[in-house]
């Protein structure tokens, strides 16, 4: 498999350098030169293959020979080494719960799958690596957690100050070693830019063996189809329509990988794009308009992103046909107001615990089906409610007991490193860190 930039489709390198380079010329996102398609007989007859082997096959066509079929087998396994169980909500309303990992958040499979594909793509080579990522939440202590201790690997963090959980801080900031945390004075986007512009910077790169963590590397975005087929797996035998998939949507690479395998034969009925106030792509589904904005800071702060980098390998699947597109996705963009009070109705009703993201993801789908009400649908449930204690707190007026996991963490202190959104602060702390 080969992969072309967005940006520059001359420029096409394979599976190894897109995962190590994160990003081609002009900041451009890599994209696979084909979709490969699921065997029909395989999707029909999920419940007769192993939760690994599923992986194996979904990510096999995309590596290719770069990393040997056992190896690649070992890399998935570590992958996918928790449950990712399909609950029922209601009647009408399930949740794939992917918080069941050693960060309780979703972006532990991307993580985990990409941290060894780097670790072994490096393997060989005599230089540090500096693993540099933005995070709105999850996604730095997932990557903080995957590359923890591993030789010659430095993980620089960038993270907006107060708008991530006191959990997700800790998961950030506590682990020390080669983990190195900047508290950056402004919003994610304000992050993510930073971390672009180190990547098109002749000096850092000419300096450091640079690559990027981001959903925005392929390594980090493909594996997240692997949970879309887990969850089919179990849908099977519970219902017969295909689903409605709902996904709390931020930085859009969640939700471009399931409408990816969708594309490759896995059947859903539709998919819906949760959006928090940061309603970019539903008001581009509204206008075909696509207008980034400036964040709005939200109780579901993982999804404060006011320009989300993955929208445009959306548009690459759908060839820019916007009626396409419209025909397959529907956006939705839920207020606090209405997150809390779904996240104290559903407790209520159903004796179901939803934190923020998942609560947004939980009202739009269930506008969907008031639309649609012959269809079915799940939720992707994308953290622990411990990472939100204060929104489900105070929607439920219960107090959430923290997981014996991060008992031990949340003692540790706090070891971050203010900047301003400034690039010449990054640059410098970059470039002096060693």
């Amino acid at each position: 498999m080969k992969y072309y930039n967005l940006k520059d489709k001359e420029e096409v390198v394979d599976f190894k350098t897109a995962t190590i380079k994160g990003q081609g010329k002009e900041k451009g996102l890599f994209f696979p030169e084909y979709i490969p398609q699921f065997d029909t007989d395989f999707i029909e007859n999920l419940d007769q293959y192993s939760d690994e082997e599923i992986a194996f096959r979904c990510m096999k066509d995309f590596v290719g020979d770069e990393i040997p079929s056992e190896i690649l087998k070992e890399i998935v396994s570590e992958t996918i080494n928790f449950e990712i169980p399909l609950k029922k909500i209601n009647e009408n309303i399930y949740s794939l719960e992917l918080f069941h990992g050693s960060t309780l958040a979703f972006k532990d499979v991307g993580a985990r799958f990409m941290s060894r594909c780097i670790s072994y793509f490096l393997k060989d080579e005599n230089k540090k690596v500096t693993v540099l990522v933005a995070t709105s939440g999850d996604t730095g202590g997932a990557v903080a957690n995957g590359f923890y201790k591993t030789e010659n690997i430095d993980v620089v963090i960038l993270y907006p100050k107060n708008r991530v959980s006191e959990v997700q801080e800790k998961q950030l900031t506590a682990l020390g070693e080669n983990i190195f945390a900047l508290e950056v004075g402004g919003s994610f986007d304000d992050c993510q830019n930073l971390v672009k512009q180190a990547f098109a910077d002749d000096e850092i790169n000419s300096t450091l063996f640079l690559t990027s963590a981001n959903s925005i590397n392929v390594a980090r975005w493909l594996p997240q189809q692997i949970y879309y087929l887990l969850a089919l797996k179990q849908w099977q035998k519970l219902e017969k329509e295909n689903p409605v998939i709902c996904v709390p949507s931020g930085n859009f690479g969640n939700i471009c990988a399931g409408i990816l395998a969708h594309f490759r034969g896995l059947p859903a009925e539709h998919f819906i794009a949760a959006c928090n106030e940061n309603d970019v792509v539903p008001q581009y589904l509204k206008t075909q308009k696509l207008e980034p904005k400036e964040t709005i800071a939200t109780l579901s702060n993982a999804m404060d992103v006011g320009n989300p980098s993955n929208f445009v390998r959306i548009l690459e699947l759908f060839e820019n046909e916007f009626q396409n597109l419209q025909h397959t996705i529907s956006g939705y963009s839920i207020n606090n107001e209405e997150t809390l009070h779904i996240i104290r109705e559903v407790y209520e009703k159903d004796n179901y615990l939803l934190e923020p993201h998942g609560a947004v993801a939980y009202a739009a789908l269930e506008k969907y089906l008031t639309e649609n009400p012959d269809k079915k649908g799940f939720i992707l449930e994308t953290a622990h409610p411990v990472k939100f204690p204060d929104a489900v707190e105070k929607a439920t007026n219960i107090k959430i007991e923290l997981p014996e996991s991060l008992q031990d963490l949340m003692k540790k202190d706090k070891k971050s490193i203010e900047i301003a959104p400034d690039f010449e602060e990054l640059k410098r702390f970059l470039l002096n860190k060693n």
